[in-house]
């Protein structure tokens, strides 16, 4: 652990001093692993020197003066040890459930890193009763906030409401984490933590309460019905998953994009992404929409009970109502104003993220979201046909756990039921396949695209909203190019995996890019739409 911050920092302070190539935004530190991240808005060879730099000074001896940190605290947290999980971890290391209590109130716990979720501390110093129990077979889909944890040699406290596959010992009313007070997470690398057990009752968390509603004056989008689950979502969030921040951001951001374009947007800027059916709206002064999904059709669009055409730019006119129903084709479509929404911004990006809890969270009746001012908007948009026939395709390059014999590319899989802006879980489509990766291992950081494989052998996709550290093996992890697909696979639908190489993984994404930009044409308005 002391070798992988003391790489993050020099890396980190050459990047600071300049002596770092251009297109380096982060570095995420692991249990023993370091994730930098770059720009994804570089070219090839900017790309290809950043990876050079990095391999150049990790092989070197440092030189660089070791990073200044603030002098460590102590936290002391009183615990309710009432977990769901507190037998089934007594009878793994042969103790009362009293002992176990006992053991971690003695314990003299130190954060080793901070990661998964936001405020999310890896503790050190686990009971040697306790230090071999592994992590649960399959993952939770949801764990309460203020949850006290243990698994795979560390414990922990889960700061908000999120999937987790720890083993729940208790609970405590001590929140760990503040989007809105630099530096945000209460605890921080070196701190020591103690737990102290109570019966006391704790209140309800208010990090788990949904933030003020939006209550814009002037030109904006008035929600009259939300939808299943509408969310602002804009190009995510970057430089945050050192915090635990996931990058959060449309879940498929080719669409996101198109929409944008088309009525005169930067490719980023905040829109609805709607899922699966979409909202119902009234405009508050004249503006223009444009509402995109995989394909012409994907979605069904009223005006004031006229249908209206999705992948166009739209004229709404003040007090119309716009009805944005059923997605038919994928399981997202988006939805821009001309001038962006100009909803607050949190940790820089106005996206609303389901693992930490940032940002508006889902529309409810009643918001109202500002608009920005528009500029020119666009003409004509190129969009596909119908689909390609068979499974869905999914380039991936390997992951640091994977390898041929693990048999990811020689299965077809199927979309399980569970699949949110987190993740999506496979199931093999012969429904008894699984793949052995050998097992959880060391918590490693994590982007969006990997696809770990928990000691189930079902392999988990990630999404934007992905925890930022992990320990379950990742054999692979999709590119760039096709991450706008993931976000719209539907149960049911087939995948299989094709890997490729770094250096066409690169070629895929600067074609992806380009792509976006000549779907959009012309001018509007005009006679033809071009």
């Amino acid at each position: 652990m002391a070798a992988a911050h003391a790489l993050a920092g020099e890396l980190e302070a050459c990047r600071e001093g300049g002596t770092a190539p251009t297109g380096i935004d982060e570095m995420v530190v692991g249990f023993a692993s370091v994730l930098v991240v770059l720009d994804p808005r570089i070219g090839a060879d900017d790309a290809r020197a950043c990876a050079g730099w990095v391999a150049e000074t990790v092989d070197r001896p440092s030189t660089a003066p070791a990073p200044s940190t603030p002098a460590p605290r102590t936290h002391i947290l009183p615990v309710v040890f009432d977990g769901i999980d507190l037998d089934a971890v007594a009878a793994f290391a042969g103790q009362p459930v009293s002992l176990v209590v006992d053991l971690m109130v003695a314990a003299r716990f130190e954060v080793a890193f901070v990661g998964f979720a936001p405020g999310f501390p890896y503790l050190s110093g686990l009971p040697a009763e306790l230090a071999d129990l592994p992590r649960r077979a399959s993952p939770r889909t949801w764990v309460p906030a203020g949850s006290v944890a243990v698994a795979a040699g560390f414990a922990s406290i889960y700061p908000r409401s999120t999937p987790g596959g720890w083993h729940l010992l208790g609970r405590t009313a001590e929140s760990l984490f503040d989007p809105d007070v630099p530096p945000h997470s209460r605890v921080a690398p070196g701190d020591r933590v103690r737990f102290v057990a109570t019966d006391q009752e704790f209140p309800h968390r208010p990090e788990d309460d949904r933030r003020t509603a939006l209550r814009a004056d002037g030109p904006c989008l008035v929600v009259l019905e939300p939808g299943l689950a509408t969310t602002v979502q804009d190009g995510g969030r970057r430089r945050c998953a050192h915090l635990g921040v996931p990058d959060a951001g449309a879940a498929d951001p080719h669409s996101l994009a198109l929409a944008n374009l088309l009525v005169g947007n930067t490719a980023e800027a905040a829109a609805l992404e709607c899922t699966a059916s979409g909202p119902t709206f009234r405009m508050v002064g004249p503006g223009h929409l444009a509402v995109v999904g995989t394909r012409s059709g994907a979605v069904d669009i009223t005006i004031d009970g006229y249908p209206a055409a999705d992948g166009t730019v739209l004229s709404v006119a003040d007090g119309q109502v716009v009805r944005v129903g059923r997605v038919v084709h994928g399981l997202r479509t988006y939805v821009a104003v001309a001038g962006g929404l100009a909803t607050p911004k949190v940790l820089g990006s106005r996206s609303s993220d389901t693992l930490a809890g940032l940002g508006p969270g889902p529309l409810v009746t009643g918001d109202r979201l500002a608009r920005g001012t528009p500029g020119r908007t666009r003409g004509h948009l190129a969009q596909p046909g119908s689909p390609v026939e068979g499974p869905t395709v999914l380039r991936v390059v390997a992951g640091p756990h994977g390898s041929p014999e693990i048999g990811l590319a020689a299965t077809r899989w199927s979309v399980g039921a569970d699949v949110d802006r987190i993740g999506l879980r496979l199931d093999a489509a012969d429904g008894k396949s699984t793949i052995d990766a050998g097992g959880s291992r060391a918590s490693i950081p994590m982007v969006t695209g990997a696809v770990q494989v928990p000691p189930d052998g079902r392999p988990i996709i990630l999404l934007p909203d992905h925890a930022t550290v992990g320990g379950y093996p990742v054999v692979a992890c999709v590119v760039t190019a096709d991450l706008p697909i993931l976000g719209q696979l539907v149960p049911g639908d087939e995948v299989t995996f094709v890997e490729v190489d770094h250096v066409t993984a690169t070629e895929l994404r600067l074609e992806a890019q380009e792509a976006v930009a000549a779907q959009v044409t012309g001018w509007f308005p005009t006679a033809a739409g071009t």
